[in-house]
């Protein structure tokens, strides 16, 4: 599948899902576009991805697909990182496993995490070997 078709599958999962799946509390969708402009300090990567997420409230379970392209070389690390608004950098909250795009994986979230996540204080970051502190990164918000 190509990374167009990949993005525009995760767009077409973020519309399907029902408003009542919100309102209910039963669960909210997050994305979080990624790429070199949104480091801090930026990168001039070519690369790009993108992560959409689940959380459900009642589980504080937070399970993830994410992809990227055109990275200068293999990843060699990749978290949620939090909290920290655009602009700011924070420590690691969430290992991810990302060695390959796609990706997935699910973690649950203590109140603390939970509450960052909610309140759009968490980004997602994909480390390289050329940019060890991070080469693509983007905001975790939700989807709306």
């Amino acid at each position: 599948m190509t990374r167009h078709a990949c993005r525009y599958l995760a767009v077409l999962f973020t519309l399907a899902l029902p408003p009542a799946a919100h309102a209910a509390g039963e669960g909210a969708t997050y994305r979080a576009t990624l790429d070199g402009a949104s480091e801090v300090p930026a990168t001039q990567s070519k690369g790009y991805g993108e992560v959409t997420a689940t959380f459900d409230p009642a589980t504080k379970r937070l399970s993830w697909q994410g992809s990227y392209s055109d990275l200068t070389g293999p990843v060699t690390a990749a978290h949620f990182h939090g909290p920290a608004k655009p602009g700011e950098n924070a420590g690691v909250l969430v290992p991810v496993t990302a060695a390959t795009s796609p990706f997935t994986g699910e973690a649950t979230l203590d109140e603390a995490k939970a509450a960052d996540l909610e309140a759009g204080r968490i980004y997602f970051n994909i480390h390289t070997a050329a940019n060890p502190k991070g080469e693509i990164r983007g905001q975790v918000t939700r989807a709306r």
